[in-house]
């Protein structure tokens, strides 16, 4: 494909690196925009940082600077967002300045600048499902409300039909599973998503919104208790230090490597089939948070098993993973990482790096607030 110019915002970060990366490799010429915030770069630009990058040190709450950085580019891969379902719940005018504010400006500086980009590429997330899809074996399919405080102080984890009670059978969630926001992150990022798709077919601009679900890889930010679940339980086991798994630790998600999900991107910029659509980008295959800790323990040659907490989070879903039929249909998407395979990679980056373990600290800021109990 020709050459392009690209942007890449939050290009700093764990994908944003890696899709840096990649498009350099490709022969792009690329600009990255980030705010380099301390609780992912404590120490401000990462060793891993490409050489021969453009790099805009700027908010996306500043329209100002954003302006600056979409001029003379062809494609945008907006990846830049505060993350952390928890943070997101008492940090809300952050969360939602950062993710809803931040994307409205670079939407605005496109229309300011007369930048007609050739596509433009949203970081959606499969947080905006809320509870992922389920059967239930008297009434059929169902999208559940999520778990009532009262059933969750009961410890009755799973979710029910809303029609006769029963306990549901979780069954992969494609994209026509109705959006249902249980947190503050979630509601931005269904803004980020659905402002992007809106824009693109109101000014005929090729748009696709890219539905993650839970990446994990090297360069995610170990020290910060809100990032992705597989960095967090790395963290407390380098430190000698169980993982904190909530409720009882059999709550299904789906687990994609970043090398899958940067492939991902590249497909969304090189195809035009999906443009105009949002599409889930994950593994497709389920494993429980508790198998999580137990692959990652083993990984790393250590016995410290997880500590399930039987507490709950406000926000916390029970069960979702991905149906990725759509992505593979349109865009030729294939994961090609397994998640033991991956695992051995994140294990063999993590023996060079230092984590400091926050997960318990993070815990009592959730529980201070009530959202942890």
């Amino acid at each position: 494909m020709n050459k392009k110019r690209v942007l890449v915002t939050g290009g700093a970060g764990f994908v944003g690196s890696h899709l840096v990366d990649a498009l350099l490799h490709q022969g792009h010429t690329v600009r990255v925009y980030d705010n380099l915030t301390p609780q992912v770069h404590s120490d401000g630009l990462p060793g891993y940082f490409a050489q021969g990058v453009e790099f805009v040190e700027g908010d996306m709450r500043n329209p100002e600077r954003v302006r600056e950085a979409v001029r003379n580019i062809d494609v945008v891969f907006h990846l830049a967002a505060a993350v952390g379902v928890g943070q997101s719940m008492y940090e809300i005018s952050h969360y939602m300045g950062a993710n809803t504010q931040g994307t409205a400006n670079l939407l605005q500086a496109l229309l300011d600048t007369r930048c007609r980009v050739e596509k433009l590429i949203v970081a959606s997330s499969m947080s905006i499902y809320g509870e992922g899809k389920y059967v239930c074996e008297a009434c059929g399919e169902m999208a559940p409300p999520p778990r009532p405080l009262s059933q969750l102080k009961q410890k009755s984890w799973e979710a029910l039909c809303p029609l006769c009670g029963s306990a549901l059978k979780p069954v992969p969630t494609d994209e026509s599973k109705p959006l249902q926001c249980t947190s503050i992150y979630a509601l931005s990022k269904k803004d980020q998503e659905e402002m992007t798709l809106l824009f693109g077919r109101t000014y005929e601009v090729p748009v696709v919104a890219l539905r993650y679900f839970n990446i994990y890889g090297s360069r995610q930010a170990l020290s910060n208790p809100y990032t992705g679940v597989a960095a967090i339980f790395a963290s407390r086991l380098i430190n000698g230090n169980p993982p904190l798994v909530f409720e009882d630790g059999q709550q299904r998600r789906d687990f994609v490597s970043v090398q899958d999900v940067v492939a991902a991107n590249l497909l969304a910029m090189e195809r035009p089939q999906a443009d105009g659509m949002a599409l889930n980008i994950g593994s497709g295959q389920p494993i429980t948070i508790q198998g999580v800790a137990e692959e990652l323990a083993k990984a790393l040659g250590t016995e410290v098993p997880a500590q399930i907490t039987g507490k709950y989070r406000a926000g916390d879903i029970r069960h979702c993973f991905a149906d990725i039929s759509a992505a593979e249909k349109v865009l030729g998407y294939r994961p090609k990482v397994r998640f033991g395979e991956g695992i051995q990679e994140l294990v063999q980056w993590l023996g060079s790096q230092k984590a400091v373990d926050r997960s318990a600290e993070a815990v009592e800021r959730l529980t201070l607030y009530g959202l942890a109990a």
